[in-house]
């Protein structure tokens, strides 16, 4: 895919007057920043101001923040639908203290933040800088210095563990279907772990374990896993025994910052 160039990516947003006079940063995020877009993924950008955006073609998006919400453009350019969401700087400021290493001790791995707020962190981290270079890098190194990564970490060993204990009693049972379900849930999880402790977000996950490149979780036995290769539905008791071995010894190799 051809690599497009900042003023490319601007061009759009300054047309439709996208880009308001406080602008402290704006980042192109999601998987066009990271280079694994498709022909029929959006274009999602996220701007960063110190007053609130509101215009009658915007639509209010929830988060629990103060204020609570951000707001979202969209529109379409070259058929690719670009959406927009502006946050506050404040806003930032309220979900960096939200991982802080005193919430982390405070045991509430999995409940600091909602599903939205997190992919919105985990964004910033691995973001495409248009505008405010010296913005993006103090909220990297306030993200990599907060308890970020051990929120993750910990919330998806906690659900792999459960997962794996779920499969064991199913399996004991004789309900080797719901043992089969319980196995996959608990190798999706533990793997998330394994992504997440060093620093990639769960999503697009064989292209991050190729990053990762863990050695002792070949892509290939990875890949064979995920898909269910060698799974023999008449005696499922080797598979799922292999998959709950391997999601033990994740567990066992994740490191928790």
């Amino acid at each position: 895919m051809r690599q497009v160039s900042t003023e490319e990516w601007l061009e759009p947003l300054r047309q439709r007057e996208l880009i308001p006079a406080d602008c402290l940063a704006a980042l192109v995020v999601g998987s066009a920043a990271r280079g694994w877009s498709n022909a029929r993924s959006d274009h999602d950008v996220y701007v960063v101001t110190t007053r609130a955006w509101d215009t009658s073609t915007s639509r209010p998006i929830p988060v629990p923040l103060d204020p609570p919400g951000v707001r979202s453009e969209t529109f379409h350019e070259d058929g690719r639908r670009w959406e927009v969401t502006y946050w506050l700087d404040r806003q930032i400021d309220q979900l960096l203290s939200k991982v802080s290493w005193q919430e982390y001790e405070r045991g509430l791995a999995g409940e600091a933040l909602t599903p939205r707020e997190e992919v919105s962190l985990g964004r910033i981290a691995n973001c495409l800088t248009l505008l405010g270079e010296d913005w993006v890098q103090g909220s990297r190194k306030r993200l990599a210095d907060s308890a970020f990564t051990s929120f993750l970490v910990v919330r998806s060993l906690n659900l792999a563990d459960d997962a794996v204990e779920d499969a064991l009693g199913q399996m004991e049972a004789g309900d080797m279907e719901s043992a089969t379900l319980s196995a996959r849930r608990a190798f999706g999880h533990a793997v998330d772990a394994l992504l997440e402790s060093h620093g990639h977000m769960p999503k697009w996950r064989p292209n991050r374990l190729r990053i990762v490149a863990p050695s002792f979780l070949p892509f290939e036995r990875y890949w064979a896993l995920e898909t269910m290769q060698g799974y023999d539905a008449a005696d499922a008791k080797p598979w799922i025994r292999e998959v709950l071995t391997l999601c033990q010894d994740v567990s066992l190799r994740v490191e928790t910052p």
